[in-house]
Parts: structure tokens; sequence; C-alpha cells
């Protein structure tokens, strides 16, 4: 690691594991690095900015993620599957925190985050911005296989057990359900879920992108 470090001109300090566990709040593993923090975040402004020069979107909306591992894990997931953008709301959303980044793997710093107050509001913008709006919700009449869909899109995904509110799932242009059996979402954590939609969505799309992840587990 040393020489790693080295090559690239970044210089290493030496110190015993106790000052290690002086300078850090939780766990660490022997190493630590100080590093400016890069921000992805971009305002709504930029954002359609971007959708109108662009031929093909993919937005991801995460409609009250509150837990920061489960909001990290789905930027990681977002990244791999070839997402333009993620909408939170500035209310009921975990904020990007230590927590987020570290389970995000770098995602966090490279996948563009736009917060919003008004998350219904937000989606009125996008779809006359000719974004179409696709919810996600287990009793819909078609699957996201079956569904037609068009080259700008951002797809919603509620919170775990409460799903999307009421007004963020009545401004959404088509309702979709997963082609898995119900049973098997059921047992899924939301960024499983999340990967599910967003990799059958990067294959129809053609997302050029790698659309598999893969999650250490905690602990």
């Amino acid at each position: 690691m040393k020489k790693k470090a080295a090559q690239v001109g970044i210089k290493v300090q030496s110190m015993d594991r106790k000052k290690l566990d002086e300078k850090v709040r939780g766990n660490h593993q022997g190493v630590l690095a100080q590093v400016k923090v890069i921000d992805a975040s971009m305002s709504e402004g930029e954002l359609f900015e971007r959708i109108e020069k662009q031929s093909k979107m993919l937005i991801l909306i995460l409609d009250g993620v509150t837990d920061p591992h489960n909001l990290g894990a789905c930027i990681r997931t977002a990244d791999a599957c070839g997402v333009d953008a993620i909408i939170l709301p500035k209310d009921r959303s975990a904020s990007l925190n230590s927590t987020v980044r570290k389970v995000a793997c770098g995602a966090a710093e490279y996948v563009p985050l736009v917060r919003v107050t008004n998350l219904s509001r937000f989606i009125k913008q996008l779809k006359q911005h000719f974004v179409w709006v696709i919810g996600t919700a287990g009793e819909a009449q078609q699957t996201i296989y079956e569904m037609d869909l068009p080259k700008k899109m951002a797809l919603v995904m509620g919170a775990e057990g409460s799903g999307m509110r009421r007004l963020t799932r009545e401004n959404c242009d088509d309702l979709v359900k997963s082609p898995w059996r119900e049973a098997s979402l059921v047992s899924m954590s939301l960024w499983q879920q999340v990967f599910v939609y967003l990799n059958t969505l990067g294959n129809r799309l053609k997302v050029d992108r790698v659309i598999y992840v893969i999650h250490k587990k905690s602990g």
C-alpha cells in the first residue's frame, strides 16, 4: 500500500493503533486517508438543462428513504445500473452523511443528487420536460416488462413498508410492478428491489454500464 501511495504522490505517515483510534469515530481497518469530499449535487435547473440536451435519460426518485444504509446502497446500485440522476425530497429523507457515503462506496461522489423541496411539484415539472414518470406498486396492472418505455423516464421507489406517498403516486404517469413474485419482493431490502427494477430498465434501454452489484455483508 505504501508503494502504491508513493507512485501517485500520496504522503504516508505511520502511527500506532492507539493514535489511529483517537482520530476515528467508529471502526477502521488500520488505514486512514484525508481526502476532499467531491460534491456531486445538482440543482433542479441544471438537471432540466441536462434533460434537454440528452437523448436518453434514466432518473431514480426515492420517496421517503430515511435509513442511511438503505440510501447508500440505493445510490451504489443506481450508479451500477446507469442512472443519470437521483432525486431526493428534502423532508423524509436521509441526509448525505458519512454513513451514506461509506455504504455507497464512492457512488455518492459520482451520481448527481438533486434535493427538492416539493417532490410532487418537481414531478410535474419533470413531465413538462417530457420525462415519463413511472411509480412502482405491487397492485399495478402491468409489469415493467409489459409497458412501453420512453427514452426519457423517471422511476419512483417508495420507502420500505409504506411505499410512495399519496401525492407522489397520483402524479405518476404509470404504475408498474415487478414480474417477480410478490413474496420474493417482500423479503428483499429496498436497494435489492431498486436493483430488480433498474436492472430490467437498464437492459431494455440498453444502458451501457455494468449492471451487477456486489454488497458486502455488514458487520
